[in-house]
């Protein structure tokens, strides 16, 4: 049976991922255990297989658009899928979801702290095109290894973990380049976990019938809005999204999950303005001489 509040759910989540490319398991499995109380194989198992069919939605989209690097993607799948039908095996055999999903809460913490650092420091966002980035294939390629494994065993990680190595390896690459990148790599990704899962798992067809009624138009929204938005927009999402995720990760109460997104919400706002005044004063004497020039 359908579910209605949780394709309301997965509607809203979807969007973010759309956006970002990240949050889809670090938001959608929590969100099904901590408000509709579904077992954590259950949800873990129908997160996945929703996914697989959720982000080539998004990953069309920035296709379409040219925001994305194939031979970057090509060398991420190449050991991410492999890692990722193994980390099902992982899961079952020694029951380690558990130490890989607070380590991943505690690694999404630090890159919040790194990207709030980075933007005190004055540090812009890239601008070199998806197609003039030079690939670092044996970096990349055990990138895709680690957040394979790691989307096996919880479903986190498709790109929440994966979209921060890529900022560290990739810095110049552009914000929508970037989520666009990552989205693409998920789908055969999430399909090899989907089909470890689905094998292996605890599949709940109404579950995924629910997320998928909701995920499926909340995705191409936005990726459609991502794809157009400026980079600095989808920066500051990319850092709120990694925060929700890292708190709900870590069983932060939701109160606590509020009160901090509040907070960075208020801290990225108060940048942003103080950023547009930079930018605009040595504007200003230009201003002021150029009636005189005339």
């Amino acid at each position: 049976m359908i579910d209605l509040a949780l394709v309301g759910g997965s509607f809203l989540v979807a969007i973010v991922v759309g956006l970002t490319g990240m949050g889809g398991g670090a938001l959608m499995t929590p969100m099904m255990m901590l408000f509709f109380n579904v077992p954590p194989l259950a949800a873990v198992s129908s997160d996945l297989v929703a996914s697989a069919v959720m982000k080539p939605v998004g990953g069309f989209v920035h296709l379409r658009r040219g925001t994305v690097n194939l031979r970057l993607v090509g060398w991420l799948c190449a050991g991410s899928v492999p890692a990722a039908f193994c980390g099902v095996f992982l899961a079952r055999a020694f029951a380690v979801s558990d130490a890989v999903t607070y380590a991943l809460g505690v690694a999404l913490l630090l890159a919040v702290a790194g990207m709030a650092v980075k933007t005190l420091l004055g540090g812009r966002g890239g601008t070199a095109s998806a197609h003039d980035i030079v690939v670092r294939p044996i970096p990349t390629l055990l990138v895709g290894m680690v957040g394979g494994l790691v989307v096996g065993i919880s479903s986190v990680g498709s790109g929440s973990l994966i979209i921060v190595a890529l900022l560290a390896l990739y810095p110049a690459l552009k914000a929508n380049q970037l989520v666009g990148t990552d989205l693409v790599q998920a789908v055969p990704l999430v399909a090899a976990a989907a089909l470890g899962h689905l094998l292996f798992g605890d599949f709940q067809l109404h579950l995924t019938l629910s997320l998928l009624i909701g995920s499926l138009p909340g995705v191409y929204l936005g990726a459609r809005i991502s794809s157009r938005a400026p980079g600095g927009l989808i920066r500051a999402l990319l850092a709120i999204v990694l925060l929700a995720s890292a708190l709900k990760l870590l069983d932060a109460s939701n109160i606590v999950t509020v009160l901090a997104l509040a907070a960075a919400t208020a801290v990225i706002v108060v940048g942003w303005r103080l950023r547009r005044r930079r930018a605009a004063a040595p504007a200003e004497p230009d201003a002021a001489m150029s009636p005189a020039a005339r």
